[in-house]
């Protein structure tokens, strides 16, 4: 079975901003989802992607952060993530949105969450997450409850970035 790429939603899409459901029953369908989704965000090139950004509404997201040149690629797949702790400390990173393309905003987080969710066997996983992968599990899981990276900025910045994301969608409908 061939992973398929799949259409990235672009901002604003209103099922971006929806409460995505819990997964029952993990089966087939949704193992193929989740390297179908693998495939996508590989493809795009980013290191998150969430169900919802594919117009799936589901808790399921998957990421990889590894992002260097020759290094072995550490792809998660997470069903029904969820975060169970957060540090105090927080971090800033510029973070960027595969469904808000070539924009970037300061988002202040936790520095470390734990999570816990299922993998793709079924088996209920917990870890901690530092840097990049802290910043990258709380935004994936952000958009499995309807939340973009521009809901933290302040909001003339927001308004300008949608405005970018509406023009940019006229543009792709007349091609």
């Amino acid at each position: 079975m061939v992973a398929m790429k799949r259409p990235i939603l672009i901002h604003p899409d209103p099922r971006l901003k929806k409460l995505a459901t819990p997964v029952a029953d993990l089966d087939d369908g949704l193992r193929i989802l989740a390297d179908d989704m693998l495939e996508t965000m590989y493809d795009a090139p980013g290191i998150g992607l969430a169900a919802p950004q594919i117009g799936i509404l589901q808790r399921l997201i998957v990421l990889d952060c590894v992002k260097e040149e020759g290094e072995t690629p550490s792809p998660l797949i997470m069903f029904n993530p969820e975060i169970i702790a957060a540090s105090d400390e927080t971090s800033v990173y510029e973070e960027g949105c595969l469904s808000i393309p070539e924009q970037y905003g300061e988002v202040t987080r936790p520095a470390e969450v734990t999570a816990r969710w299922i993998d793709r066997d079924g088996t209920e996983r917990q870890d901690t997450f530092t840097g990049l992968w802290s910043t990258c599990v709380q935004h994936e899981i952000d958009h499995l409850n309807g939340k973009l990276f521009i809901d933290y900025l302040k909001p003339m910045r927001r308004q300008m970035i949608t405005r970018k994301m509406q023009k940019l969608k006229r543009e792709k409908a007349r091609d």
